[in-house]
């Protein structure tokens, strides 16, 4: 660190513990932030007179447990519209003190939660005909998205055609400057700023909010691709509902205290469907689950909340969404996959899994062994391409093998041509990468060596990414948590799964195409996977539910889509390029992966909208 970096680095450090008071790891008399949560605003209590008594009544409590000269500046939020509670820095001792009190349900820690990131819905059987004859009743519907905001240019939120407002709408546009709303993006909020950010924007600087919003509700936009990658028409599950933005999230996480906030206003708001794909590596009790609490109210007010159940699914117990009144998400496989195929100098030909944009002028390049084309590194760290192992000038023009797939951004600064790698935790999605690249199973990887080591002229090809059949789909995917509910084990979780693998989404140009930070491209459209992608699946087609039948109960609505889940769940990996999973994926395919199995076939005979039970 230079000498600007430490004193820029320590006066912001004095700063925060001056304003602040929130170290990361607080000892007795140091302050972080709790969430100290007193359940429903009492009866009578729904106007701004007593908003603000509430409010009152949050600050006379801190008063009461905290010092003087820090009580005022003790308060961060108060939640005071859909349910009662604040956010507040305290010390240990005072959050001990407020425990006590008759009126507090709980008092936990604000943590840190992350995001758990085309032909998806005619694969789901909402056809675009379907959705189109459904455009009056889905027009009065708005899906509220607690997400990391959306970027407003998009297509996919274009309110042309659109009528007016539905007059239940109680909500703002609170987007920060220029940022506006229109008839389809009805509404924004910000939770994020802080005081080292004040002007936070609604503006969707990860791409993930715009990429949910507009897969559970996105307008239909034609011939929209990643770099012409799944070219096709882009959509949400009802393209004439209402989308509502709520930013909780940043490149620095979503904390607790903004979630709760976005809940309070989201149901005060008017909203019918919320949808978070949002949350924690793992579960923890409702009563601090600051998901779990907000959806609660929610539900008590008529609006049902479709939560993500999580991306750690390497292990049973790991799904982190458990509330019994939360719609929980796993994440599935769809018949269009994506994938990369290799040539090899021999002729032999490989298929591998990347999202890859770039076309290779050429019909073959020298390929090389990391641990072939280095000058300081030992061999275990070559042969993985680490960090610093690569020599930029044995690896220009030439693709470059890798042991380990951190080896792409190692090859990318290095200057490689492009580069082959071993597949890492989740074999069944591909990836953005930012220079030619595909991504291989063990197996096929070790063909690669074989031929590399068997002569002295290897050379390879790398072909730009196209779209496949997965002839075997649907298929769980393997980050997908898995149950059972560790917090109640008497309920079932995930409650059902839809497409999460390789979804093609509206994005925001403001956001990073992958996960590289000198890959400088911009995308209007991307294609992401996690169970925050079949979050939105499943509430845009709960709002399909909620528009035919706008007096079904959120308990209704979950029990119709799970109730009518397809149980065709296959087993059988292979594609028309014959890529073939891993056999231990195929073990454990049982409920606590399936929940109530997948949603497909929405407009059968038994379909969602009489599921007849």
């Amino acid at each position: 660190m230079d000498a600007f970096s430490l004193q820029k680095y320590c006066i912001l450090f004095f700063l925060c513990n001056l304003i602040c008071q929130c170290p990361s790891e607080a000892a007795e008399d140091e302050r972080q932030e709790y969430i100290v949560y007193m359940g429903a605003v009492p009866e009578g209590h729904n106007s701004s007179y007593h908003s603000n008594k509430i409010q009152d009544q949050h600050l006379q409590m801190l008063q009461e447990v905290v010092d003087d000269s820090f009580s005022r500046n003790a308060l961060v939020k108060s939640y005071k519209r859909s349910f009662n509670g604040f956010a507040a820095y305290l010390t240990k001792q005072e959050l001990e003190k407020l425990a006590s009190y008759d009126e507090v349900v709980s008092v936990f820690p604000s943590r840190t939660l992350w995001p758990q990131t085309t032909r998806s819905w005619d694969f789901m059987g909402l056809r675009e005909d379907i959705v189109v004859r459904n455009t009056k009743r889905g027009s009065d519907i708005i899906i509220g998205v607690i997400d990391s905001g959306i970027w407003p240019q998009s297509e996919s939120f274009s309110d042309e055609g659109f009528g007016p407002i539905p007059t239940k709408w109680k909500g703002v546009c609170h987007g920060g400057e220029n940022y506006t709303c229109n008839k389809k993006l009805v509404g924004a909020r910000v939770y994020t700023s802080s005081f080292f950010n004040p002007n936070s924007s609604a503006d969707d600087t990860i791409g993930h909010g715009t990429h949910t919003a507009s897969t559970a509700a996105g307008n239909s936009v034609k011939s929209a691709s990643f770099y012409g990658i799944a070219q096709g028409t882009a959509r949400g599950g009802v393209p004439s509902a209402r989308v509502a933005a709520y930013k909780v999230c940043d490149e620095d996480g979503c904390r607790d205290s903004a979630i709760l906030s976005a809940f309070d206003d989201a149901i005060a708001d008017g909203v019918d469907i919320i949808t978070i794909s949002v949350g924690a590596s793992t579960a923890v009790d409702i009563n601090v689950d600051t998901i779990a609490i907000g959806s609660l109210h929610a539900s008590q007010k008529g609006v049902l909340t479709v939560h993500s159940a999580g991306n750690t699914g390497f292990s049973p117990g790991t799904v982190a969404s458990v509330a019994p009144w939360l719609l929980t998400v796993g994440a599935s496989t769809m018949d269009r996959g994506i994938a990369t195929k290799i040539t090899l100098g021999n002729g032999k030909k490989i298929v591998g899994k990347s999202v890859n944009s770039f076309k290779l002028e050429g019909t073959e390049f020298p390929l090389v062994y990391g641990k072939d084309v280095t000058t300081h590194c030992d061999e275990p760290s070559a042969r993985h391409c680490s960090p610093g192992c690569l020599d930029s000038s044995l690896v220009k023009g030439k693709v470059v093998l890798c042991d380990n797939n951190k080896g792409i951004e190692e090859a990318l600064k290095s200057g490689a041509l492009g580069t082959i790698v071993k597949s890492g935790r989740v074999p069944d999605v591909s990836f953005a990468v930012p220079l030619p690249a595909s991504v291989l199973f063990t197996s096929d990887l070790e063909l690669v060596q074989s031929y590399v080591n068997s002569t002295k002229e290897a050379k390879a090809f790398i072909s730009t990414s196209e779209s496949i059949k997965n002839t075997g789909a649907p298929v769980v995917a393997s980050f997908s948590s898995k149950g059972p509910n560790t917090i109640i084990p008497d309920i079932l979780k995930p409650d059902v799964i839809a497409p999460g693998v390789e979804i093609l989404a509206a994005y925001s140009p403001l956001a990073p195409v992958s996960e590289v930070a000198s890959d400088k491209r911009t995308a209007k459209y991307a294609i992401l996977s996690g169970t925050s992608m079949s979050c939105p699946h499943v509430a845009g087609a709960a709002a399909y539910v909620k528009s035919a039948h706008p007096d079904w109960s959120p308990s209704a609505i979950k029990s119709a889509l799970m109730t009518t889940g397809n149980q065709f769940i296959s087993l059988h990996k292979s594609t028309k390029f014959h890529v073939k999973l891993p056999t231990e994926m195929e073990k454990n395919m049982n409920t606590f992966q399936l929940g109530a199995w997948i949603l497909l076939n929405i407009r059968t005979q038994n379909s969602h909208m009489e599921p007849g039970i």
